[in-house]
């Protein structure tokens, strides 16, 4: 059975950092990032494939970093100077799979 499993979230304040991590049971390519807040869509925030080349979502450039561990099946998601509206549900994706998410709220 395929598994994803995002862990990192909490509560932060502005301008602060967290790491977000997604362990899944097999390496997804690409391993995609996701949030969402009540009443919107959710969002794409960044991808990562295999070989570690990355794409962000522009609201997220130069401040979210995503990597990937491909030994421990794991992917990251760092993010720094963190805003009030970057605060979400955050989930990990790979093909038709999703994590339940973990919540991230940074408070002004």
């Amino acid at each position: 059975q395929v598994q994803i499993k995002e862990s990192g979230g909490g509560l932060v304040q502005t301008g602060g950092s967290l790491r977000l991590s997604c362990t899944t049971s097999i390496n997804f390519s690409p391993t995609n990032w996701y949030r969402q807040t009540p009443g919107k869509q959710r969002e794409l925030v960044g991808s990562i494939i295999r070989t570690g080349d990355t794409k962000y979502a522009d609201s997220v450039k130069g401040r979210f970093t995503i990597s990937r561990d491909n030994a421990k099946n794991t992917v990251y998601l760092q993010m720094d100077s963190l805003k009030p509206e970057d605060t979400a549900v955050y989930y990990c994706n790979g093909c038709t799979y999703w994590g339940q998410g973990t919540q991230v709220t940074v408070s002004s």
